[in-house]
């Protein structure tokens, strides 16, 4: 495994994104499994693969289409994400993290973070969108942790709190933002990241639920931890794409291909909620 990446190599990103695009982003979206379609609605738009990105990872999971990009949305100057990085592609954790400090460097204020996510809760249905409250994270349990190692403090200090990681006001305000546009889908709810790539047994969605946890996915938790830590406002969006598995006697199974087909389904839904949302969004005041 390579070292950590240095405070200068964060740096030297940011500086070259922004001296190959107009853009200045204050908020920054990160797309999760078949919700990449949040990229193409940002306008004047400026797209990099990141495959030609300084010191970017690249994305090797089917609906992640792997490209930065600059633009406008709902009059706010964006960067999105189309595709993340994860755990289980065989990246350490600070990695999976780069772009995150990356935005910051680059002006970012708010992330807003979504994912394609396992119903835990047997009130929640596939389709549902669920604005993250809190999170549990298993991998952090197990010692493994963005956050792990020396400590920059020009990003933030050695021990961030998490109490406030899903910022109250946008939870807010995004739910009002779904019932002004009348969808009948929004939850709210616990999200628990875990390492994957295998979804999960039946005994661990069970003992998932018991501790509190509505949802469960492969990602996001790292990232709000690394935004947190630097700074940025955070805002955590599930789309409930499969339920899990909580019965013996269930022949059902969850499959990749389920889950963006799921995404592809609701997308417009996504779409619709997060643009509206930036509308109502005063930067000013989170």
């Amino acid at each position: 495994m390579s070292c950590r990446h240095t405070y200068e190599d964060y740096k030297q990103t940011a500086d070259w994104l922004l001296s190959k695009t107009k853009h200045r982003p204050t908020v920054a979206i990160v797309c999760g499994s078949g919700l990449g379609g949040l990229g193409n609605l940002l306008t004047e738009p400026d797209a990099f693969n990141y495959s030609d990105i300084p010191n970017f990872p690249q994305s090797t999971v089917p609906g992640h289409a792997g490209r930065l990009i600059f633009g406008n949305l709902s009059g706010k100057p964006c960067v999105c994400m189309q595709g993340r990085f994860h755990f289980y592609e065989g990246y350490p954790l600070w990695k999976v993290t780069f772009p995150v400090r990356v935005f910051r460097l680059m002006g970012v204020e708010v992330i807003i973070v979504t994912n394609a996510a396992g119903g835990l809760n047997q009130e929640f249905s596939v389709g549902d969108i669920m604005v993250i409250k809190d999170h549990i994270n298993m991998l952090g349990f197990a010692g493994q942790n963005p956050l792990f190692g020396h400590n920059d403090e020009r990003f933030g200090p050695r021990f961030p709190p998490m109490s406030d990681a899903y910022d109250k006001e946008m939870r807010s305000l995004l739910l009002a933002t779904g019932k002004e546009l009348g969808f009948n889908n929004m939850r709210e709810g616990v999200y628990c990241g875990i390492g994957g790539p295998n979804f999960e047994t039946i005994a661990e969605c069970r003992y998932l639920s018991k501790i509190g946890a509505d949802a469960v996915g492969m990602s996001t938790v790292h990232e709000v931890v690394v935004a947190r830590h630097c700074g940025l406002r955070s805002l955590g969006i599930s789309l409930i794409t499969n339920k899990a598995v909580m019965d013996y006697d269930s022949k059902a199974t969850a499959n990749h291909e389920e889950v963006l087909q799921a995404g592809r389904d609701s997308a417009k839904y996504m779409e619709k909620l997060v643009s509206t949302f930036l509308q109502h969004l005063n930067l000013n005041q989170v």
